[in-house]
């Protein structure tokens, strides 16, 4: 007994597992270690589960707080929902599609697109947003040579984008999908790890055009459930905050030691593996799996290696998001489809994206009621590469910004006497800063971990950042656990 607390002990024939952090990574990272037969405890330093997958209640609607969606690039999440018996819950969005707001005035987002990269520059709703001039250079991609912006050893995605279809492809349809995703100036961002394979897909089938047309072939190919002919998305009925629960009743079920306000101090290595100091109690376990942002992770565990201490990555941007429940059937209409994204450098716009989650998604307007709607505003993003401190607004503020945006944006006035019910969640770090040259760092700490035996670190800031990317990346890493563990034996 340490700490006035036991140590969990597993029988002599059965490993032992702790898990740092209950996000998604963490949660699913105790779920493989459980079924490969380990006795698991999972440490959370908060009181909820989940991550950046959360929920809250609004107008008497509970509500995703976080993630709404996830990218179907990959089965990795339809698979994961399939299993936990969520298969028949997963929804596309509604058809309508989104908007881009311009500096000149808003235009419908061209759907066929990666990060805002459009597969076809004369499609009509690229040509719209581009012009002629923007639609011919876009199409020059064609002719250059496939090493044209692949050669290098790192890029962004900005300079990307710009060598090969040209700055109007950049400021118009890139820079505010990856500002509304990534809360980030594409000039900042490693392409490699935001869109994974595109560069490779260039290579492959000689254009950025091509390889964004076989991504996007290959994610409909994908797709489970009813996704609609160019989604790139989709969700679960009930919110995605649902996919938590149904986690953890899984590890509950499984005999998982789900413990929450259990912050970990410090990590050492064992002869037997590692131990966990956490709250004044010490765990113990052959394997240790560390599922926290990138500079906690690297903050708690370059005691024990310091090969990481040069290798702890920026934290990534404050994300304030603006949810607001409002009696206004003017918007039933769906004026700007299911949201509309800002371009970044649109005059008298706070918000970098407005959800009109009802407008989005079937299964919320009929929760909802009819007139009844539910707007989500995003604020927060990084725009310097040393990484400028966030600016923080509180909520009266927030909700200022929020309505005068909202009404600008949907051209429909949204006041306050229109509001039911509202609420400010912040996210602190929750979206992986992947700056220039991240896929390198997360190999050199990835390599430094390796050679640690029983350690494994995941999570967004290595995996990338969204749902899919997370999940694939997490059961891959987690996989390999196992197979090392039995190697053991």
């Amino acid at each position: 007994m340490r700490g006035g607390h036991p140590t969990p002990k597993p029988p002599a024939d059965r490993p032992s597992a702790v898990v740092v952090g209950g996000g998604v990574s963490g949660l699913i990272a105790a779920r493989e270690l459980a079924m490969a037969g380990f006795a698991v405890t999972i440490l959370e330093a908060g009181d909820a589960w989940g991550g950046c997958v959360g929920s809250h209640v609004v107008a008497g609607l509970q509500l995703d707080s976080g993630a709404e969606s996830f990218a179907t690039r990959s089965p990795a999440v339809a698979n994961l929902a399939g299993e936990l018996g969520l298969a028949d819950k997963i929804v596309s969005p509604h058809p309508g599609g989104a908007w881009v707001q311009l500096p000149d005035g808003p235009q419908e987002l061209p759907k066929t697109g990666i990060l805002g990269i459009p597969a076809n520059p004369w499609d009509p709703e690229v040509r719209r947003s581009l012009g002629l001039a923007g639609a011919i250079r876009a199409s020059l991609d064609t002719w250059l040579p496939a090493s044209f912006g692949t050669s290098s050893e790192v890029t962004s995605v900005s300079a990307l984008v710009r060598s090969r279809m040209g700055k109007r492809v950049l400021d118009r349809l890139v820079s505010p999908v990856v500002g509304g995703v990534h809360s980030a100036d594409p000039g900042l961002l490693d392409v490699d790890m935001v869109a994974p394979g595109l560069r490779a897909g260039i290579r492959q089938h000689g254009s950025l055009a091509a390889a964004v047309a076989a991504q996007r072939r290959a994610a409909a190919g994908s797709a489970s459930g009813p996704a609609k002919a160019g989604s790139a998305v989709a969700g679960l009925q009930g919110g995605m905050h649902s996919l938590v629960t149904a986690l953890v009743a899984d590890l509950r079920g499984r005999g998982v030691g789900l413990m929450t306000g259990k912050r970990a101090d410090a990590v050492a290595k064992t002869p037997d593996g590692w131990r966990v100091t956490a709250g004044g109690s010490t765990y113990d376990a052959g394997r240790l799996v560390v599922a926290l942002d990138g500079p906690a992770a690297v903050g708690l565990l370059e005691q024990s290696l310091p090969e990481l201490s040069g290798l702890r990555p920026a934290p990534g941007p404050l994300v304030s998001l603006v949810t607001m429940v409002v009696d206004l059937p003017e918007l039933d209409s769906r004026p700007r489809g299911t949201g509309i994204l800002v371009a970044p450098q649109t005059p008298g716009i706070k918000a970098k994206a407005l959800t009109h989650a009802t407008a989005k998604w079937d299964w919320l307007a009929g929760e909802a009621g009819p007139g009844t709607h539910v707007l989500r505003l995003s604020y927060g993003r990084r725009e310097e590469a040393a990484g400028g401190a966030d600016i923080i607004l509180d909520d009266e503020a927030l909700l200022a910004a929020a309505l005068m945006d909202a009404s600008a944006l949907l051209t429909v006035p949204v006041s306050r006497a229109d509001i039911v019910d509202w609420d400010v969640v912040r996210w602190a770090g929750a979206l992986p800063f992947a700056a220039v040259g991240h896929k390198q760092r997360v190999g050199h700490v990835r390599a430094v971990c390796a050679a640690a035996s029983g350690l494994t670190v995941v999570g967004g800031w290595l995996a990338g950042n969204g749902l899919a990317a997370v999940v694939a990346d997490t059961r891959t890493q987690l996989a390999a656990a196992v197979a090392e563990n039995a190697s053991k034996l």
